[in-house]
């Protein structure tokens, strides 16, 4: 095992030179801008001027605009104002390739444990977007309209949110696994004038039936006029008997020749609404502009994560996360995007391995959890398929484990860019993440992404290095909302990210910045552990023991216990393993010599699983709140409710009454 910090990988001088990254630098002083040899001196300039900074992006980027912007950035005030007068489409710039380059290229390959491979070339899909958007037209949608989907991660989706886009209606959209109330509870609050659904799903190779939740949905939400219903189930879906209802090839073929009209919009005109997990409460709907977001993946897709034209760039992901958007973005980039319907274990642990060889993936994006699982499965990619095409793997959801960049290293690829990525809905986009120019480091994200001025403040608001604190943002991103929905006077916006530190955006999760420029995150500070006035960031146990041969998953939270807090933690076994006091006292001893005395939970207890939200995030403060005796109202979100009664009926978490 490599010691934390270790470099694990540098790109050689050959394949820097091919980086997209490494060609802005060259394109900079050639085109009016200062001359950078090094990543950091880059990234000073980026952040000092913000106004030249992301002028020379949308430049580079190649950005499709009716009219430019007067200026970059008129207020420097968080969360800035950016572009005035610039008038875009969101949906014109994704489609670039169709439109200025080769339609014939392919764009979007659906993947489904449910029905057969789609393809579609960029012409295809511009084709079924025109259709889609004349559709939309036809039932009254306009510009500044919602439209909801309840939808699998495949094509149709991806046609939606375009159509929507090219005629300034907003999109938002759910998984279909969330029930009835979860989905009401998101789309009522923004009154959908449309809701997009699938007849039903496979998982896992079990099948869910979606029409008449579709149903339910559409009579709880007066605003909802028609539904359109997507053949996910393997057939043409049975909707006779629902009037309100037309299947997605009636609607497309009602718009069929008509070609999108990629209506001009102003820089901040929504594009779509994302919604927080809402595990504490009503989830909150976050607004995202076009401009913000297209500036944003722009940078993000073309320069950090290095997608070229011709790639071929999969992100395991649902339609309810953000990584969605994120994926979607990728055909600004001029390559092929791979969309997967379906369990990533079903049959076995190599499902998306055999994808990547078959469809020679280039840059596969995934979840933290989801690696952890593999290397728990004892899967070595690298020596089963042939992952020759395979340049860059990325990871987000949670902190990477250091026993997981060993993992990938030794078992996928070791001439392979490891891009662990952070940031989130909030802003539909990183913080910090990879850099093609960069070594990666065990247990580290490589950098703070350009453009991005992010520190770790201490408890007095003061930026520090080589120390734990909380993340914040202290100048403007294109990609911050342009708000909340029914937030007229914006106090719930400010309320979220600026209460803690007077004009700088906190983001709640707990960092430590190292004197590299290197990140580790350490979790939610919301959800950071505090015993006997000791701060501690649950990564910072999590690191520690999940690498354990017998522990497949742990989740760590502090209850209040006499005068101070004592912390709990919750263990879930790998298959073969059972838990003693042998087990408990191993994981002791690992924690008091790898972290500190302080880390070491005061209750060891196994449970059968931990619980996670829909989009695979672990709920440490759904945990956290049931055991101070918090009621939890809202467990929508939460894709297991199951795991929080069991382990509700524990008795060794009971505090006895002289001590609550």
């Amino acid at each position: 095992m490599s010691e934390d910090n270790a470099i694990l990988y540098q790109a050689s001088e050959d394949r820097m030179a091919q980086t997209r990254m490494r060609d802005y630098m060259t394109w900079l002083p050639a085109n009016g801008y200062p001359a950078f040899d090094a990543y950091d001196a880059l990234h000073r300039w980026s952040t000092e001027d913000l106004e030249a900074f992301w002028a020379s992006i949308w430049d580079y980027t190649g950005v499709i605009a009716d009219t430019p912007p007067d200026r970059m950035l008129v207020d420097d005030a968080l969360p800035g104002r950016w572009c005035p007068g610039a008038r875009l489409n969101f949906a014109e710039n994704l489609l670039r390739e169709g439109l200025h380059g080769d339609p014939d290229r392919t764009a979007v390959v659906g993947l489904s444990e449910s029905r057969g491979d789609i393809r579609l070339s960029y012409g295809q899909l511009i084709d079924q977007v025109g259709a889609f958007e004349a559709y939309l037209k036809s039932v009254g949608v306009v510009a500044g309209d919602r439209v909801a989907g309840v939808v699998s991660n495949t094509h149709e989706p991806i046609v939606a949110m375009l159509a929507c886009a090219s005629l300034g209606a907003i999109w938002s959209s759910a998984s279909p696994d969330f029930g009835v109330a979860g989905i009401v509870d998101r789309f009522a609050q923004i009154e959908p004038k449309v809701l997009v659904s699938v007849d039903g799903y496979r998982y896992g190779g079990k099948d869910f039936a979606r029409i008449e939740h579709a149903e339910s949905i559409r009579q709880a939400i007066d605003s909802i006029e028609t539904v359109v219903m997507i053949g996910n189930a393997g057939a043409a879906p049975t909707i006779d008997g629902y009037p309100y209802f037309v299947s997605w090839e009636t609607a497309l073929g009602k718009g069929a020749g008509a070609a999108p009209s990629f209506t001009p919009q102003p820089f901040d005109q929504p594009v779509y609404i994302l919604f927080s997990s809402g595990t504490t409460g009503v989830p909150k709907c976050i607004v995202h502009g076009a401009g913000g977001a297209l500036l944003q993946h722009s940078k993000e897709l073309m320069l950090h994560a290095d997608i070229q034209r011709g790639d071929v760039f999969f992100y395991f992901t649902t339609c309810g996360w953000m990584m969605w958007n994120w994926l979607v973005s990728g055909l600004l980039t001029g390559a092929t995007l791979i969309v997967y319907d379906g369990n990533p274990g079903h049959p076995d642990m190599n499902t998306l391995w055999r994808v990547a060889e078959r469809e020679g993936i280039t840059h596969f994006g995934t979840s933290a959890k989801w690696i952890a699982a593999c290397r728990n499965a004892g899967v070595a990619p690298g020596r089963d398929f042939d992952l020759g095409a395979l340049r860059t793997l990325m990871s987000t959801g949670s902190p990477l484990l250091p026993a997981d960049f060993d993992w990938v290293y030794a078992n996928v690829k070791s001439d392979l860019l490891l891009g662990s990525i952070s940031g989130g809905t909030d802003i539909v986009s990183s913080f910090v993440g990879c850099c093609p120019l960069l070594p990666v480091r065990r247990g580290e994200i490589q950098c703070r992404l350009l453009g991005v001025s992010a520190q770790a403040f201490n408890d007095k608001g003061e930026a520090v290095i080589d120390e734990c604190g909380e993340l914040v943002c202290t100048r403007p991103l294109p990609s911050m909302p342009v708000g909340f929905w029914n937030d007229d006077d914006g106090s719930r916006y400010h309320d979220a990210y600026f209460s803690t530190f007077d004009g700088v955006w906190s983001h709640g999760d707990f960092v430590m910045f190292t004197s590299h420029g290197g990140a580790v995150i350490y979790g939610r500070s919301d959800a950071t552990l505090n015993v006997g006035g000791i701060r501690i960031g649950t990564a910072e146990i999590y690191r520690q023991v999940e690498p354990m041969d017998a522990i497949a998953d742990t989740l760590v939270a502090a209850q209040p216990y006499g005068d101070d807090s004592r912390i709990v933690m919750l263990v879930v076994l790998n298959e073969g393993f059972t838990f003693d006091e042998a087990l408990a006292a191993d994981i002791r001893k690992r924690l008091r010599e790898q972290a500190s005395p302080r880390h070491v939970p005061a209750v060891i207890v196994p449970v059968a699983a931990l619980p996670y939200t829909r989009s695979g995030k672990k709920v440490e403060m759904a945990v956290a709140r049931m055991l101070r005796g918090v009621p939890i109202n809202n467990t929508e979100a939460i894709a297991n409710p199951q795991s929080l009664e069991e382990i509700r009926e524990i008795d060794a978490l009971e505090v006895p009454a002289a001590t609550a």
